[in-house]
């Protein structure tokens, strides 16, 4: 039913919108998702808003039961970065669960650089009602009958103010149910004989999960995870250090039993990429120097391709930085050194030649880097195009 009556529909509605590249969906009992990845020119926050507009003229043709559409962005800086277990040999995934929005979401949120917190197996309390077919039955009460009370009955109703000469107050009248025993006193009907029918004469009500197909688990113990997912501008490093020295400090007030643990954190392998990236360069550098001095025989010739990898690093460096870009990769520094250093190769051979047939040190290199700059401009502008690929974004 999922499919054919809501996720079809929207699917249909929405296919007109401008900038998109693929629709994809999925449906299961109780949920459907379609995720739509637009063109990495399509404005966002404009496809969004024509989303949301198509959709909101799709809620008289949706079921009855169904709730409104939810409009959901999301890009490649939405991933988490860092997964923290909450522990307890003491306390249920329910409490667990509630102990973390209470108390620790909105601390770890205001670390800088965190987007937002993620609860992973959370559980959310809600008030479970098992009907009994039989005793239903034989009170000529449908569920339906009790679907109908439980919406009418548990609300909160304005019931106008009160106003005297310098104060004003607002009347509301309290019918929400939030324990065991209220729910199980709800009068559903009247009995031909006078009785009042309340839920629990035909139902067994108790506080439990609102989902109980969600597990999370790790070495056998229950636990949820907290997923720290940081802002596109924010540095992974800077979020991890400070998110790891604000669980040092909580770790101590937790109540007994409990412990925040760590599973994941992706800064672990930045920080050994960062450590790849020198030992490349290193390598880099003093592999030119031993191939250079052997082949060429020339101390001088040496130093200069010793020079130049740091240095157009740097200067590299410096142009990201005047531009506003930010290195989000470090593979692509370890190709940049390997083009650096196979380009200074080729250049400077090239110019060592030229001085070997007579030509001066200035004219050689003039015409040395001449004759090959087609070619290395070339060789860098494929590797270049093929390690290119397009961005698009996405809406959920």
């Amino acid at each position: 039913m999922v499919e054919s009556r809501i996720t079809q529909l929207v699917e249909d509605r929405i296919s007109g919108v401008e900038g998109i590249r693929h629709i994809s969906s999925s449906s299961r009992d109780g949920r459907s998702t379609v995720t739509l990845e637009f063109d990495v020119d399509r404005d966002i926050e404009a496809a969004a808003n024509d989303i949301r507009d198509r959709v909101s003229g799709l809620l008289n043709n949706l079921p009855e039961e169904a709730e409104p559409p939810e409009v959901q962005k999301a890009n490649g800086g939405d991933e988490v970065i860092m997964w923290l277990n909450l522990v307890s040999d003491q306390m249920t995934t329910l409490q667990l669960t509630d102990y973390a929005r209470r108390y620790l979401t909105d601390r770890l949120s205001v670390i800088d650089g965190v987007a937002n917190i993620r609860i992973g197996g959370g559980k959310v309390y809600a008030m479970r009602i098992w009907i009994d077919r039989q005793a239903l039955a034989a009170r000529n009460l449908t569920v339906p009958d009790i679907e109908r009370v439980l919406k009418s009955e548990n609300v909160e109703l304005p019931a106008g103010s009160v106003e005297s000469k310098d104060r004003h107050f607002t009347v509301r009248v309290e019918r929400s149910f939030s324990t065991v025993e209220d729910f199980t006193n709800l009068v559903l009907s009247e009995g031909d004989d006078g009785y009042l029918i309340k839920l629990g004469d035909v139902a067994r009500v108790e506080i439990g999960s609102e989902e109980e197909r969600i597990m999370f688990r790790g070495n056998r113990e229950a636990m949820i995870g907290l997923g720290i997912s940081k802002q596109s501008t924010a540095n992974t490093l800077d979020v991890s250090r400070a998110t790891n020295a604000l669980v040092d400090e909580i770790n101590p007030t937790l109540p007994a039993g409990m412990e925040i643990k760590r599973s994941y954190d992706s800064s672990v392998f930045i920080e050994a990429s960062v450590r790849e990236v020198y030992q490349t360069l290193f390598i880099a550098m003093l592999l030119v120097i031993i191939v250079i001095y052997l082949f060429l025989g020339s101390v001088r010739a040496m130093l200069i391709p010793a020079l130049t990898v740091p240095v157009s690093l740097m200067a590299t460096f410096i142009v990201l930085y005047a531009l506003g870009y930010t290195i989000m990769t470090l593979l692509a520094m370890i190709l940049a050194i390997g083009m650096v250093v196979d380009d200074a190769i080729v250049v400077l051979e090239n110019i060592h030649r030229r001085i070997e047939e007579g030509d001066s040190p200035l004219k050689a290199a003039y015409l040395g880097s001449r004759e090959v700059a087609f070619a290395v401009v070339a060789t860098t502008l494929v590797l270049v195009r093929s390690l290119c690929r397009s961005r698009s974004s996405k809406v959920t």
